[in-house]
This record gives structure tokens, C-alpha cells and sequence, in this order.
């Protein structure tokens, strides 16, 4: 018996160390997003990948019934929010983000690096735009042949707007070896208040407000949550039945319901109590993460890129939404990252941190181009137009692909730089020794 117990705990400390590797986690969830394309269009497997998709489940005694696909966005993907939720409580009482002057650049960083995309996805559109006959408006003709009107395709401004903290990491982990801990730490920041915005967007644009009681709910169960998590011996069955609750009423109240995660998340306590030796809520985010890396995730981007189109073709690259996307996030993220970085400390007066200049974050802007999770996400809530929506969901995934092979290329290169400027530096160091 007691070498089954040993054998769980090694098997479960092993998917922690996957779980909590950058390289291997994003290199899964780049896997299933692949084989969630590739299964929604051969031929020999659309057919029950479409049907599993689209196989209702509902919840008893609500209205709630959803497909498994929307399950996989609406459900599981709030374990994702939930642990984002408890990083953001972390970063904001002693991380990051505690010290605002010392986070102020990759700070303002992360707001410039949401606003440029739009701009450069709506003018890309725009560039593709043809007044159509008999006075409709400007029309722009997809890869099908149908025509859309440009304020219909314009509703996915959105989409490019995100970084996805974990893919982005694991570029730096594959490419950055040797450079410096103050990068990550700048990349980290940056991709922190990225997600907060891409909450809050969310939450302001992609939102139908229902009945007024049903915030009112959401704010109870933040407040039970908030107790429970606070008592010295933790009622996990109440404060997993709270959790459920918070979900059903952001749900009802027409609010995307995995914001239910962020919102109980931030009420989880971030300091030390009852003598703990560290923070419950840096704790539990810590135990969530494998079941937000190697289960939410890898499963919400399974069906996310399961889009089926009639001819997955190279025509398809040059759809108007692809390649408006495609620019807006390998372009349109670093351009609006270092810029602001530039503005921030050439006019602004504020500094980077010790040993960086604004040209050394142009690999890790590049690497901000990856939207990959949120931007699937908001894809999905964009566009009720399923053409459009897969179109959408597509040009994130080649968006993403670009950007992380040109910050690849690019860390990897810097990397080599610094390995050696380290190296000459230290034979420097070797030759003043023996002198």
C-alpha cells in the first residue's frame, strides 16, 4: 500500500515539474491546437470531432445546456481564469506589481501593446474594403466569395489585443537561456497587466448585462468566498459549491462566466496567516496549475482551433481577417510595446530596469505577438458568424506561429550575443587576475 501511495506521489510531482516547465506545457498546448485543426478538417474525422463539439450537456434544474465545445470555453477554461486570478491577487500585494514606479514601463507597455494592434487590424481591413453596389456600404470579399460588411468584420478589433503569458514564456524558455532574469521579469509584468486588461475587456465590450440581482449573487458568493478561504481549517466542499455558484450567476447575469474565476481569485487572501510559511493565494495557484496547463488549456485549444473549413487551402492565407490578424500581432504588438517603451523613457523620464535599453525588447516584444488563448477566446465571443469566426480563430493561430518563430530567431540570436559579451568579460576578468 505504501508503495502505491509513493508511486502517486512521484507520478503527481512529476506533472507538477511539467505543469510548472514553460517549454513543455506551451509545447502541449501548441500540439493539441494542431491536432484540433488538423481532426476538424480531414475527412475521416471532422465528421465525429463536429459531432462531440456540438453534443449538448446541461445542468440539471437551470437553463444551462452547452455543447461540449462551448464547455471546454466556457467551463474549464475558468480554472485557467482562476489561477490568473490568483497570480493577479499575488503580483498585486508583493509581486510586480506591488511597486508601481518600478513596474511603471512594462506597465505602460502592456497598455501600448493593446492599443496599436486594433489600429493596424482596422486599417488592414480597411485596405481590403470595396464600396459595394447600390449604395450597401464597403463590402469586403472573404476567401468563400461572400461579402461582408467592413463594420461586421471590424467587431474583432478585440482579438489581437492579448498576450498569451504562457506561450510567450515558453519561447523565452526555449531561445533565452542566457539572458538575463530582469527580461523575464519585464515580459512577465508586461503579460500580467495584459491579462487584467483582456479581463476588463472582456467584461465592458463582450458582455449582455441581464438582471441586475445576478451581480448581487456574485458579490455575495465573492464575499463567502472570501471568508471561507480566510479560515484557519478550509471547507474546500462549501468553497467549491461557492465557486459553482459565482460561475452560474456571471453565466445568468450575461457576463462571461469564467470571469466568475478571476473575481474569486482576487478575493483569495495573498499574505502569510496563521503561520503559514507562504501565501495562499501564490499556494493555491500554485496546486491549480497543473490542471489549468495540462487540462484547460490543452482542451479549450483542442476545440478552439477546431474550426472546419470547406478547403483548408493556401487561399486561405490570404483572407482579409488572416492577414489583418497576422499584422496586427507580429507587427502591431511589438511596434505598440517599443514605442511605448521608447515614450516611457526618452519623454517620460521613467527608467527600464538596471542593464536593459529599449532595443534589447524588441525579441521579447516580438514574443507579445503570441495571442493564442485569450484571443481564441474573444475570436469566439467577436464574431456570431461562423465564417468569420473561424476565419478569426485561424489568423490567431498563424499570428502566433509567426510571431514566436521571429522572436525565436531573434532571442536566440541575442542569447548568443550576451553569451558572449559574458564570455570576454570574464576572460577580461581571468587576464587582470593573472597581471
Amino acid at each position: 500500500m505504501m508503495a502505491g501511495i509513493t508511486a502517486k506521489r512521484s507520478a503527481w510531482t512529476v506533472i507538477k515539474r511539467i505543469a510548472a516547465s514553460d517549454r513543455i506545457s506551451g509545447l502541449i498546448m501548441l500540439g493539441f491546437a494542431l491536432i484540433g485543426l488538423i481532426c476538424a478538417n480531414l475527412p475521416w474525422t471532422y465528421h465525429l470531432f463536429e459531432t462531440i463539439a456540438e453534443t449538448q450537456v446541461g445542468i440539471p434544474h437551470t437553463n444551462i445546456d452547452l455543447p461540449i465545445g462551448h464547455w471546454a470555453q466556457d467551463g474549464l477554461l475558468t480554472i485557467f481564469f482562476l489561477t490568473v486570478g490568483l497570480e493577479l491577487k499575488q503580483e498585486l500585494t508583493t509581486g510586480s506589481l506591488s511597486n508601481p514606479k518600478a513596474a511603471a514601463v512594462p506597465m505602460l507597455c502592456a497598455v501600448g501593446g493593446m492599443l496599436a494592434p486594433p489600429v493596424l487590424f482596422l486599417l488592414t481591413i480597411a485596405m481590403f474594403s470595396q464600396y459595394g453596389p447600390g449604395n450597401t456600404g464597403s463590402l469586403i470579399l472573404t476567401t468563400t466569395g461572400s461579402s461582408i460588411p467592413f463594420a461586421e468584420m471590424a467587431h474583432g478589433w478585440a482579438v489581437p489585443t492579448a498576450t498569451d503569458i504562457a506561450f510567450s514564456l515558453a519561447v523565452l524558455a526555449l531561445f533565452a537561456k542566457a539572458l538575463p532574469g530582469s527580461i523575464r521579469a519585464f515580459l512577465m509584468t508586461l503579460a500580467t497587466v495584459d491579462d487584467l486588461l483582456a479581463i476588463i475587456l472582456i467584461a465592458v465590450f463582450f458582455s449582455s448585462v441581464n438582471a441586475w440581482y445576478w451581480f448581487v449573487g456574485i458579490a455575495i458568493c465573492a464575499v463567502i468566498w472570501s471568508m471561507l478561504v480566510r479560515m484557519r481549517s478550509v471547507p474546500w466542499i462549501a468553497v467549491a459549491v461557492v465557486g459553482i455558484l459565482a460561475w452560474i450567476m456571471m453565466f445568468e447575469a450575461g457576463v462571461h462566466p469564467t470571469l466568475a474565476g478571476v473575481v474569486v481569485g482576487l478575493s483569495t487572501p495573498s499574505r502569510e496567516m496563521f503561520g503559514e510559511a507562504t501565501p495562499r493565494a501564490a499556494r493555491y495557484a500554485e496546486k491549480l496549475q497543473p490542471f489549468s496547463a495540462l487540462l484547460a488549456l490543452p482542451i479549450f485549444a483542442l476545440f478552439a482551433t477546431g474550426v472546419h473549413f470547406e478547403e483548408l487551402s493556401p487561399a486561405l492565407m490570404l483572407s482579409p481577417l488572416v492577414i489583418a490578424l497576422v499584422v496586427a500581432l507580429a507587427v502591431g504588438k511589438p511596434l505598440g510595446i517599443i514605442t511605448t517603451a521608447w515614450l516611457a523613457t526618452h519623454v517620460g523620464g521613467l527608467k527600464m530596469a538596471k542593464g536593459l535599453r529599449v532595443r534589447d525588447m524588441i525579441p521579447t516584444a516580438c514574443a507579445c505577438g503570441i495571442g493564442f488563448t485569450v484571443s481564441f477566446l474573444i475570436a469566439s465571443l467577436a464574431y456570431s458568424n461562423t465564417e468569420l469566426s473561424a476565419e478569426a480563430r485561424f489568423g490567431v493561430l498563424v499570428g502566433s506561429l509567426v510571431s514566436a518563430v521571429v522572436s525565436g530567431v531573434l532571442l536566440s540570436r541575442q542569447s548568443k550575443r550576451y553569451e558572449q559579451a559574458m564570455a570576454m568579460q570574464g576572460n577580461t576578468a581571468q587576464q587582470g587576475g593573472n597581471e
